[in-house]
């Protein structure tokens, strides 16, 4: 049966002389595992392994079998063609870090609609927006997704609970019996992106490079401790090298 569906690439993995295997979230199916014939290296086709690169957004005309561990691909094209975003190096490692973070979250139990949607405007406006713009973007995307799937940070920060606990996954009057990465100080600064809605309103919370990084290896772990199957972020190291 053909179907369309928009989708957001999360990884590709040759398979043969000229096929790909690719992972993609689909706005209809949720995650999906689809065979793409003919695209690497096949003549006059060179370019079109592109399309598959991490955080490509498509329009896809699908086979869609539900029993099947792997669906074909019938025809696909851009839902939006990026400015330059994957040639720049900062813009360029967010979608990575982004892409792999759905790769990980994600369970394959059907669509998710609205994250999708939240997905799919994230990367656009990655796409618009001037790079001073975006330092906060990684961050933001954890936390959108994590409440999404259900793993939301429990109350706020305040002068009666100031404490941030890993374990139970929310702010505490009483500093946790595990040892905290991030200060007091970072704590407030995670509470106030909490309360933000809206990518146009991430820039009025300010915070430095150090804090923000140690604000997404918090998360990262809050993640690993409550989801099965989180792991390691590989991007995660070079986001690390690459966001200032």
């Amino acid at each position: 049966m053909l179907d369309k569906t928009k989708g957001i690439v999360l990884r590709s993995v040759k398979y043969g002389e000229t096929s790909l295997v690719t992972t993609i979230f689909t706005s209809a199916f949720g995650i999906q595992t689809y065979m793409v014939q003919g695209v690497r290296s096949a003549k006059g086709r060179q370019n079109k392994a592109a399309f598959f690169q991490p955080g490509t957004l498509l329009e896809l005309v699908v086979y869609q079998q539900p029993l099947k561990n792997m669906q074909r691909l019938r025809e696909y094209q851009a839902a939006h063609i990026y400015n330059g975003l994957q040639e720049d190096v900062v813009k360029n490692s967010i979608v990575l870090f982004s892409a792999e973070l759905l790769l990980r979250l994600l369970p394959e139990l059907g669509p998710l609609p609205t994250l999708f949607d939240i997905a799919f405007e994230y990367f656009v406006t990655l796409d618009k927006l001037p790079l001073h713009d975006v330092a906060n973007f990684p961050l933001f995307f954890i936390i959108q997704c994590s409440r999404e799937l259900g793993y939301n940070i429990k109350e706020s920060y305040s002068k009666e609970t100031p404490y941030l606990n890993l374990q139970d996954g929310g702010f505490t009057e009483h500093m946790p019996a595990q040892a905290s990465i991030i200060s007091d100080d970072e704590a407030r600064l995670l509470s106030a992106l909490l309360d933000v809605s809206e990518l146009k309103d991430l820039n009025a919370v300010e915070m430095n490079a150090d804090i923000r990084l140690r604000l997404i290896d918090w998360y990262v772990a809050y993640l690993q401790q409550h989801t099965q199957h989180m792991g390691n972020i590989r991007s995660l190291s070079v986001l690390r090298a690459i966001l200032h």
